[in-house]
């Protein structure tokens, strides 16, 4: 009401950012939804129990330490809604029934996934805004950049395992 004192003003700074509003608000109640949807129904031990029967016992707790070093990786295969509200609520369930906290799960994906991972993945808008400011073509970022985030992930989960976070 201060910067734009006209009711005709104020009609057209809504208007410019109601659409980025409108998606960011039915991500979060979507997913939501979903998240409701999977646990309530049991949709999400179902998918871990039948996960954790093709994975040998003495593999169960290292799923951690190999999150941990796929998720970068995944950050190319699913965008960050689709993996936090997809897929790792099956992979911590899977992993809960070899005993691992499904905090630990929590911590490995978010080495790659949301550090280094997300500013190379054609998943997240980010990236494309950083490759149009930058005026470099997606290819060209993901061959040089790629290998820096996958080593630097490496070195965090290393770090990781070395200080028992993820053990």
């Amino acid at each position: 009401m201060l910067n734009y004192r006209q009711v005709s003003e104020q009609q057209e700074r809504i208007e410019a950012h109601a659409k980025g509003a409108v998606y960011t608000s039915s991500v979060i109640f979507s997913a939501g939804i979903f998240t409701g949807i999977l646990t309530g129904t049991g949709m999400i031990e179902a998918m871990a129990t039948a996960l954790s029967g093709g994975i040998p016992e003495g593999w169960g707790s290292s799923f951690p330490v190999l999150l941990a070093f796929l998720s970068m990786p995944l950050s190319l295969l699913f965008d960050p809604d689709s993996f936090y509200f997809g897929v790792l609520p099956v992979l911590s369930a899977t992993a809960e029934t070899f005993g691992v906290d499904p905090v630990t799960m929590g911590r490995a994906a978010i080495l790659g996934q949301m550090t280094v991972g997300f500013a190379v993945s054609p998943l997240t808008g980010s990236t494309w805004l950083l490759v149009g400011l930058a005026g470099v073509h997606l290819g060209d970022l993901q061959k040089k950049a790629i290998p820096f985030a996958f080593g630097i992930t490496a070195i965090m989960a290393i770090a990781a395992i070395a200080l028992g976070i993820l053990i």
